[in-house]
């Protein structure tokens, strides 16, 4: 088949609108009913799933078939995590405006790494980079780049403070690479997110270079506890424990590692966002002091997938880490997004994430988050009043519940997410099962919280002690 029929049908398609159009009117109709999916497909949807297996087709299929069966077979196998229902895995729901932005943004598509790639969205990475810092009260020329999440986040995050610390000691990386380089070590928390032991990994930082500080009963990081730290040193805390929320004693040991001249890089996927809210702002005071954090927009700030955030006090060092050269490379006197990342190629995220910033503003996102605390204080609070067991102290947005005893507790977590009203995770705390609320969806009101209370309740009831 010649490509020239393959040209010609395209673009007969962008001139009618007819598959846009379409895929319009799923997408809308996808929106109009996510209040009332299920949470989670059921096992009719699950195996419709089995239309999508077939051989790679020979010859080219028909894009109205082709979207229609996306929307008709995989919509009703989505997980309805943009609605008011779902409460796992610390997943925010978009807003309107910053799904709208990323559809402007899909159809643009562009590729972020250079100025010359897309003046637009190297223009929109300054401000975001510029609003954020101001946001949460950082240095006011600390450094941003924009990646996928947290996960990638916290790898530029760290290696910037492993390239800097082997630089004070005369190694550096970008030349000599890390084969005979001298000895660092790292000081993280005993609750310490998955997440940060993976980038440690794939930078090179075994084990047996961590020093792992015991945590209190509510996830903490002990300060009273830490080792000697030294100007060698990697100290690692949490803005916001992954399971009860909780928020390790920043200030405190910011002080501590500052005086010795330590890096400190804070892992606060959901919890950083606390910076920008008067009532939360206590939970991260000190946070100025660090020199690196990692974040994700698209878990509190509910900017859509994709949108995760690494900061860097020391701008040279997260340049010099994230280095790339070639001749083919055209910089410019403008911001060139690849240079803070570990990416070159790359959508324009900060499309959709200067929407969500612009769109909320600073007394937007301040009650968004008071939002987000009130529905998690409400949700807590009637569970306790149903005779369940809160685990955790609430400050954010985390619940950790459990019934009396832990059969009771493993059997409910499979009643709620067989039932796909809500979803919620599981976790272990204190080496028992407990069920796992994380309240991230601007979409969440008292209306879904009190039928998700009433859910825990019924279904409680009909498990056997």
């Amino acid at each position: 088949m010649h490509f020239e029929k393959f040209y010609n049908d395209m673009n007969e398609h962008i001139k009618n609108k007819i598959l846009f159009e379409k895929a319009k009117e799923y997408a809308y109709e996808y929106l109009d009913n996510i209040k009332d999916m299920e949470v989670f497909p059921c096992q009719d949807s699950l195996s419709m799933l089995d239309k999508f297996s077939e051989p790679m087709p020979a010859s080219p299929g028909i894009p109205q078939e082709i979207i229609k069966l996306l929307h008709e077979v995989g919509s009703k196998a989505t997980v309805a995590q943009t609605g008011g229902k779902y409460f796992g895995f610390v997943n925010g729901g978009v807003t309107p405006v910053a799904l709208a932005a990323k559809w402007l943004a899909d159809v643009w598509d562009q590729n972020s790494a250079l100025y010359v790639m897309s003046p637009i969205a190297s223009k929109l990475e300054e401000l975001c980079e510029k609003w954020i810092v101001e946001l949460l009260g950082l240095k006011e020329d600390t450094a941003a780049g924009f990646v996928s999440g947290s996960s990638t986040a916290i790898i530029c995050g760290l290696a910037a403070a492993r390239n800097d610390l082997l630089l004070r000691q005369g190694w550096d990386v970008t030349e000599k690479g890390l084969f005979g380089a001298p000895h660092i070590r790292v000081v993280i928390g005993q609750q310490a997110h998955s997440s940060v032991w993976k980038a440690l990994s794939i930078l090179g930082i075994g084990k047996g270079n961590v020093t792992i500080v015991p945590t209190d009963e509510r996830g903490r990081m002990r300060a009273d506890a830490l080792p000697q730290l030294d100007r060698n040193t990697l100290v690692i805390l949490q803005a916001g424990n992954v399971n009860g929320g909780a928020f390790d004693p920043i200030n405190e040991i910011c002080d501590i590692a500052n005086k010795a001249n330590a890096w400190v890089h804070i892992d606060g996927a959901f919890g950083l966002w606390a910076a920008a809210c008067e009532k939360t702002r206590y939970l991260t005071k000190g946070i100025e002091k660090a020199d690196s954090w990692s974040v994700d927009a698209h878990k509190t700030l509910n900017a859509p997938y994709d949108c995760g955030i690494v900061l860097c006090k020391k701008r040279s060092a997260l340049l010099n880490t994230l280095q790339a050269a070639g001749s083919y490379l055209q910089y410019s006197e403008n911001r060139d997004g690849m240079l803070y990342t570990t990416e070159m190629s790359r959508r324009a995220r900060s499309i959709e994430l200067w929407a969500t910033l612009k769109y909320f503003g600073k007394s937007g996102i301040d009650a968004l988050i008071n939002h987000l605390c009130d529905m998690t204080e409400l949700f807590a609070n009637g569970l306790k009043e149903k005779g369940f067991i809160i685990e955790n102290e609430i400050v954010f947005n985390q619940i950790l519940v459990r019934c009396e005893n832990e059969y009771q507790t493993t059997e409910l977590l499979k009643k709620i997410q067989s039932s796909r009203v809500c979803w919620c995770g599981g976790a272990m705390w204190e080496n028992k099962p407990v069920i796992r609320i994380s309240v991230c969806s601007w979409q969440t009101t008292e209306v879904e919280i009190k039928e998700c209370v009433e859910l825990f309740a019924d279904l409680r009831n009909n498990i056997a002690c």
